[in-house]
Parts: structure tokens; C-alpha cells; sequence
């Protein structure tokens, strides 16, 4: 088959990219740019890249043509300059639609958020529900990941984490009475996200994807701790002080440590759906539990927060 992939240069898109090809699969790269990382996905032969973003819908035509289905895992969690919830979530997601029926695709597969729902005061929730009823009434044969927490290489969960342990020996948790959460192993989902569409799967369905196992964040990040070898002390921190942070961290951070969609997803948890969506069948639940295997696997290289994780760096 040959799979077309937007945000294919990002966590998700480079997993599934790799996993296709592994599996003989032509896969089509669609991304608004690449780093050196991704020169190995990118000069396989079983890969077209096409640098473009999702404002043009007849760019994106131009992509699918000749592809049996689109993964559209491209997103963002904060807002800079013109990349706003609005253009790349809702405008962008409604592009994909449109060159998806233009170039004639069998199917549209989406990821977005669990707890994504209209009217819940959060531009990132509410950009994704907006993006998931287009791809619901789109006339197409879809499929709709709502998606938990995900980890492995290249995450930011696992990045932001260890490198915050390496850099101080403190870690705050979101509010007094913390929420759970259930991460999702990044190849869990990539099964998931092979079956829909490569055989065809969760047809016209919208399904909540969340981990094996439930536990707090603090208990993640005690685990964590454990496996790089360092000593953490783990303290609850008000709600509005983690805003104020992620406020800050936008502003100054390549990557914000923590942004101000992440302090509303772990305010509220992530371990059930919203609205509640349908469940996956038996063999295609995650059955990875959050263990100090899977942890090691996801890391990345160890370091420090420095100079190179600012924005004037």
C-alpha cells in the first residue's frame, strides 16, 4: 500500500513512517520541514518527501495522488505565530479533507486528544474536536484515535522528564489531588494505527487509546527517576502556579518544558475519555505497562536543560 502521512517528520508520523516501511509499505512524508534525523526515513526508497504545510489544499491533493490512505497525525500543543490551533487543527484538517476526496483515498485516520470536546474553555481541546467532526462528516471511510499520553523515542514526555531530573532534583505535580493518567507506548499505537489502515480496521469509528496501566503522574516520574539513577523529590505544586510556568516556558523555550495545553490535559487527567467514545477490540488494547523496559527504550540521550532549549539560543 502507499500511505500518506502529515506531521510525518514529527513523534508519531516518524514511529508509523519507520514501521510501514518495515512492513514494505510506500509511505509519502508530508511535513513543513526536516531535521538531520530524519534524513534516514526520508532517503529510504520506499519514501517520498513533500515539504508542505496544510494551507493548501491542492498542494495536498498533489501529495495523495496514488495513495490508498492519509495518517493525519500533524498537530500542535502551542501557539506560535502563525501556527494557531485555528490554521493548522480546524483549517488545516479541513484541507486534508479536501484534497482526501479530491485525490480519491479510501481512507482518512486521524489522531487526536482523549478528553478533545467542544465548549471546555481550552482553544487545544476544543481546535481538536472541531478537527475530529471534520473528519466525522467527511463522506470518507475514517477512523479517529483518541489518544492518551504517548511515549517512546522522540516524545516530550520522556524527554521533558528525564531531562528536568538531570537539570534539578525536585519535580512538581499538577494541583493537590493529583489525576491519573494512562500512557500509551508508542508502539501500541502503531499497531493500532497499522490496522486501520492497512487492514482496514475501526471503520467509521472514534476510539479512546489509553495505556495499560493507570497511575499518577508522580508515580511516572518516581520511575523515571529510578531508571537514569537519580533522586527526585516530588511535591504538589497549586494549578495556577503550572499555568504561570507553561506561560513562561512558551514564551522561552524551543520546546516548552511544559505548555499551558499540557497543565489543562494533567489538571484533568488522562486516563478516560470525553465525551466517551467507543473502545478499541480485545487484541488491539496496549498491553505495555509503564515499566522501567519500556522507559529505558523510550530515552533520550541523558543531559541538562541549557541555552540550546531557549529560543534566543
Amino acid at each position: 500500500m502507499r500511505i500518506a502521512i502529515s506531521g510525518g517528520t514529527g513523534f508519531v508520523g516518524r514511529h508509523l513512517a519507520a514501521h510501514l516501511i518495515g512492513q514494505r509499505h510506500e509511505v509519502v512524508l508530508i511535513a513543513r520541514g526536516m531535521r538531520e534525523a530524519d534524513t534516514f526515513l526520508v532517503e529510504h526508497p520506499s519514501v517520498t518527501f513533500r515539504q508542505a504545510d496544510l494551507s493548501d489544499a491542492d498542494v495536498l491533493m498533489r501529495a495523495f495522488a496514488g495513495c490508498d490512505g492519509v495518517a493525519h497525525c500533524a498537530g500542535i500543543n502551542r501557539e506560535i505565530g502563525r501556527q494557531t490551533y485555528q490554521r493548522v487543527h480546524i483549517e488545516g484538517t479541513a484541507n486534508v479533507v479536501k484534497a482526501a476526496r479530491a485525490a480519491g483515498l479510501q481512507k482518512l485516520m486521524l489522531i487526536s486528544f482523549l478528553r478533545a470536546r467542544p465548549n471546555c474553555g481550552s482553544a487545544y481541546h476544543e481546535s481538536k474536536w472541531a478537527a475530529e467532526e471534520l473528519v466525522r462528516n467527511s463522506g470518507l471511510d475514517y477512523t479517529v484515535l483518541k489518544c492518551g499520553m504517548i511515549y517512546g523515542r522522540g516524545d516530550h514526555m520522556l524527554d521533558h522528564i528525564s531531562h528536568a531530573l538531570y537539570t534539578l532534583p525536585f519535580f512538581a505535580t499538577v494541583g493537590f489531588t493529583e489525576k491519573p493518567i494512562r500512557p500509551v507506548p508508542i508502539q501500541d499505537l502503531i499497531e493500532i494505527m497499522r490496522a486501520a489502515l492497512v487492514e482496514g480496521r475501526l471503520s467509521r469509528a472514534t476510539v479512546s487509546v489509553t495505556g495499560a496501566e493507570e497511575l499518577y503522574l508522580s508515580e511516572a516520574v518516581r520511575r523515571v527517576a529510578s531508571v537514569i539513577g537519580k533522586r527526585v523529590f516530588v511535591f504538589p505544586a497549586p494549578v495556577w502556579f503550572h499555568y504561570m510556568l507553561a506561560q513562561m516556558f512558551e514564551r522561552a523555550m524551543r520546546v516548552p518544558l511544559v505548555a499551558v495545553a499540557q497543565v489543562r490535559i494533567l489538571e484533568e487527567g488522562a486516563a478516560q475519555a470525553a465525551p466517551p467514545s467507543d473502545s478499541l477490540p480485545c487484541d488491539l488494547r496496549p498491553s505495555n505497562r509503564f515499566t522501567a523496559e519500556q522507559i529505558r527504550a523510550g530515552l533520550p540521550e541523558p543531559g541538562l536543560f541549557g541555552l540550546r532549549d531557549l529560543r534566543c539560543g
